[in-house]
């Protein structure tokens, strides 16, 4: 069972093994409000070619980008690698709960999303973590960390 320390910046192997492994994310919070950084983000993974299940408990919330939308992750009906979090951190827990019911395999919390408890329950039930961080910026770290230093 591996702990992460959170509060540190996460080795660039571990996020990614994660990217790498991950097909199908289950992004909670998701938004159909084209400002939302939600919906940026979605639109991203999914045209990477990630199966993106977008899930908002709002009824009125049927579709997102063409995608079915599921109003809890306990609806969706195909094994989930990855659950996103786009929600408040004091959410995270309850999440993280329903992310290991559901078998996610990973907990990623988005920008501004980081509780402990949340990231214990899903470790100590083997899931990986990661809080505070965009996944759509770590894909494309890759390209962008090296020119880092060039001049402008």
């Amino acid at each position: 069972m591996t702990y992460m320390n959170h509060d540190e910046p996460y080795p660039d192997e571990y996020l990614a093994e994660i990217l790498r492994t991950t097909r199908t994310i289950a992004m909670v919070g998701a938004s159909p409000d084209k400002t939302k950084f939600s919906y940026g983000v979605l639109r991203v993974l999914h045209e990477t070619g990630y199966d993106m299940i977008p899930v908002n408990p709002r009824p009125d919330v049927t579709e997102i980008r063409g995608l079915k939308v599921c109003h809890s992750l306990k609806e969706i009906d195909r094994p989930v690698d990855m659950v996103q979090v786009f929600r408040r951190s004091e959410e995270l827990p309850d999440i993280a709960r329903k992310a290991v019911e559901i078998g996610a395999k990973v907990l990623w919390g988005q920008i501004g999303v980081k509780n402990d408890q949340a990231a214990q329950i899903a470790e100590d039930a083997g899931l990986k973590v990661v809080m505070n961080r965009c996944p759509k910026i770590e894909l494309f770290r890759p390209f962008w960390k090296p020119r880092l230093n060039q001049a402008i």
